[in-house]
């Protein structure tokens, strides 16, 4: 995405009528924006609010620790009630680990069944940082989505192979976030907690777990998102 939703979002937050304490509004700051010391009021300006429940740093692309020193300052001035990173594993989790004053509460990675994340899980837990799933139903692969325990159990609790796996990532521990602009799918997404999946079931998927992932990030492009800056409103 080129253009910044943040205003859009925030027009339809004026015109849902609902009550600002009971809306979850979460954004991030853009690499190319770590060193903008304006950009967490810039970003509360373009939503049209006084603070955001969660405020991610999107990459440890160019100055990260700016970035992250931004977080710090925005929770301890009330202006993100809680603060999460994007994308930070292996050494750029072990050098913020060292580095940062404040934990950061969330983190934001590819998981799913075929990539359950647990050698980072080791110093979330360490933490209580909560993992929030991306590409959680396996960025749409057919091969993860046709496993044979996700059908027996979708059969078995009247579900689809997705509200399986959906499920799988709420008692994982996980906060999940699956895409969709279809209406039926995301009500589909919302229906899955009237059924518990036993331990024995989570140990079958758990067998699952490849260590695979899809998205395969370089150095490269840590550069590009560190120099690309998004197009933002008017």
């Amino acid at each position: 995405m080129t253009i910044s939703s943040e205003r859009a979002v925030g027009r339809a937050i004026k015109d849902s009528g609902i009550d600002r304490k009971n809306i979850f509004l979460s954004t991030k700051i853009w690499a190319s924006e770590y060193e903008n010391e304006n950009a967490v009021e810039e970003t509360l300006e373009r939503l049209g609010v006084d603070y955001v429940d969660l405020l991610y740093i999107h990459q440890p692309a160019g100055n990260w620790l700016a970035g992250y020193r931004m977080l710090e300052k925005a929770y301890r001035e009330g202006k993100a009630k809680s603060i999460g990173i994007s994308n930070f594993e292996g050494k750029y989790m072990e050098e913020l680990e060292t580095k940062w004053e404040i934990v950061p509460q969330f983190i934001q990675v590819e998981a799913h069944p075929y990539f359950t994340q647990k050698e980072l899980r080791v110093t979330l837990d360490k933490y209580g940082i909560k993992l929030m799933s991306w590409y959680p139903l396996g960025h749409g692969d057919t091969a993860l989505m046709n496993e044979l325990v996700f059908a027996g159990l979708g059969k078995k609790y009247g579900k689809t192979p997705a509200q399986v796996i959906l499920r799988w990532h709420t008692q994982m521990g996980f906060v999940v976030i699956p895409g969709s602009k279809n209406a039926e799918h995301i009500k589909d997404n919302m229906d899955i907690f009237d059924f518990t999946l036993t331990d024995e079931e989570m140990e079958q998927i758990a067998k699952l777990d490849k260590n695979e992932r899809y998205y395969h990030r370089t150095d490269e492009q840590l550069v590009q998102f560190a120099n690309w800056k998004p197009e933002f409103e008017k």
